[in-house]
This record gives structure tokens, C-alpha cells and sequence, in this order.
């Protein structure tokens, strides 16, 4: 199964230096049933689309607990098998956890696809959408409106390999 893993810069930078995305319990993003459910669609690409995005999300959250971190949203593409990505079935289709698996051990870095981050452009609205995450959350649209615009951003893809120069 392809997860999703989300990260911040710094935590890209310590998963290439350990080798693993870890430790254990991690959360991820995959096509999940309640995924496959709330985009009624069938298209493998589109629902993995939804689950990468899921993941950019969480990355977003990430950067705003982090002070330090650069504000480019990160995500590491991983496969592993399918029993090692638990999805919490009491969810169901709740839209906040859409996607959301469970990793129960720390996964090695060689085990990934590709990364996906923001270029160097995005960071003034991952900035702003970070700082407004709160308010959104309590309902604020201006704020709302402000996290969507970072979202506007697609990721890029990099190879695994290109890693040390991504953290460099």
C-alpha cells in the first residue's frame, strides 16, 4: 500500500539521518474504504491524489506547531504492506480523518517512492495559511480562505535520492 507520510523539513532532515521515518506509532494518509467513499470515485490515481493532499494538510499542522521549520509543506511517499497501515474503522467517513492510517513501527527510508514539497514560492502563503490555521478552525472564513490559498500549491516530486540535497 502507498502512504503518505507528513513531514516538515526538519523532520525530513532527521528521518535521512537516522534512515527511517520514525519512531512508531505514525500517522499517514492512504486510500482508505472512507477515502474510496467520500470521493466516490474509482480512479487509483485521483483517490491517491486525495490521500497526498490529505498528507499536506497534516504537513501543514506540523509546520505551525514548529516555529523553526521552513514553511514548505513535506510528504514522503512510502509503500509498505497493506497490514502494517491500520485505518481507525470507528472513523468511518469522518472528513478529519479521511485517509488517516496508523504505522505501528518506524519505516526505512529506503522503503520510499518520492517526496513531495512545496518550491520555494508557496512559503508566504504556507506561512500565512500556518498562522491561520487556528481561526479557521474556529470557523473563521477569512482565515479559511487564507489555509485554502496554500493549498493552491501543488508539491513537487523528488526522487529518494535527492534527498540530501532537499536537507543539504
Amino acid at each position: 500500500m502507498r502512504v503518505y507520510v507528513p513531514l516538515t523539513l526538519p523532520g525530513l532532515a532527521e528521518a535521512h539521518k537516522t534512515g527511517e521515518l520514525g519512531p512508531g506509532p505514525l500517522t499517514a494518509y492512504a486510500v482508505t474504504p472512507g477515502l474510496r467513499e467520500w470521493y466516490v470515485s474509482d480512479d487509483i490515481e485521483e483517490l491517491e491524489y486525495a490521500a497526498l493532499n490529505r498528507a499536506a494538510a497534516a504537513s501543514l499542522r506540523l509546520i505551525a506547531g514548529d516555529p523553526s521549520a521552513a514553511r514548505r509543506r513535506v510528504v514522503v511517499a512510502v509503500d509498505v504492506p497493506d497490514k502494517d497501515a491500520a485505518a481507525d474503522p470507528d472513523r468511518g467517513v469522518d472528513s478529519a480523518g479521511l485517509g488517516e492510517v496508523r504505522i505501528a513501527a518506524a519505516v526505512p527510508l529506503a522503503k520510499a517512492a518520492a517526496v513531495h514539497i512545496d518550491a520555494d514560492d508557496a512559503e508566504d502563503d504556507v506561512s500565512a495559511a500556518a498562522a491561520a490555521l487556528g481561526a479557521a478552525d474556529h470557523g473563521d472564513d477569512d482565515a479559511q480562505f487564507t489555509v485554502d490559498g496554500a493549498e493552491d500549491h501543488e508539491l513537487l516530486w523528488f526522487g529518494v535520492q535527492e534527498i540530501p540535497s532537499i536537507v543539504g
